[in-house]
């Protein structure tokens, strides 16, 4: 009778240590579960932000590159035909209200636009995406920012510091106006590639997304 007693506590030690595995598998099996829909969820929330900070960083570019434009092709040929003084005091007046936080965030947010969606999207967004980001990013910082820095401003300070009714300010006008327009043209292009660039970048990140 003790024999089968302890047989019979025996089995059940073995039902019941069974029925606790049981009930710890399938726990595991739902926390693993969880953890790894959260991880999906992590990721997916990540690839969005950066394909929207993506998309913000191009349309950045493509408004740079319009404004670009525009005055390589219009503004800067319309003031050529005028008279050296009303020229002159019509860019000393463009570029004293054009620097306005509208357009600084716009000049250079998008440059940062490109380095966070790059920083971002560097273990969620896929390596053709990623080189074209980086591509775009550098193209748009160098011959977008760099350029204006480096050139454009300092013609634009030089051209600030002359009177329009001065012989000085007509000579530094046609200096202004050939050197300007260059660097521009630079600017232009720089700004067309990049736009191109992050656009690519955001379709590929679309497709594989």
């Amino acid at each position: 009778e003790n024999q089968k007693l302890s047989e019979r506590q025996n089995i059940e030690k073995k039902k019941y240590e069974n029925k606790l595995e049981e009930y710890y598998n399938k726990y595991k099996f739902e926390n693993d579960r969880n953890e790894n829909t959260i991880q999906i969820m992590d990721n997916q929330l990540v690839t969005t932000i950066a394909l929207s900070i993506l998309i913000s960083a191009a349309l950045g570019s493509g408004m740079m590159a319009g404004l670009f434009c525009a005055f390589s092709n219009f503004v800067m040929r319309a003031l050529s035909r005028l008279p050296p003084t009303r020229a002159i005091s019509a860019m000393q007046s463009i570029n004293e209200v054009i620097v306005r936080p509208a357009f600084l965030i716009v000049f250079l947010g998008t440059s940062v636009a490109c380095a966070l969606a790059f920083g971002l999207g560097w273990e969620h967004l896929s390596k053709n995406t990623l080189a074209y980001v980086a591509a775009g990013g550098a193209i748009y910082a160098l011959g977008g920012i760099a350029v204006t820095i480096a050139f454009n401003v300092p013609l634009n300070n030089r051209l600030a510091a002359v009177d329009p009714e001065s012989e000085e300010g007509t000579k530094m006008w046609q200096v202004y106006l050939t050197k300007w327009t260059r660097w521009n043209n630079i600017r232009s292009i720089a700004t067309i590639v990049s736009t191109i660039l992050l656009l690519l970048a955001v379709l590929h990140a679309k497709g594989s997304a």
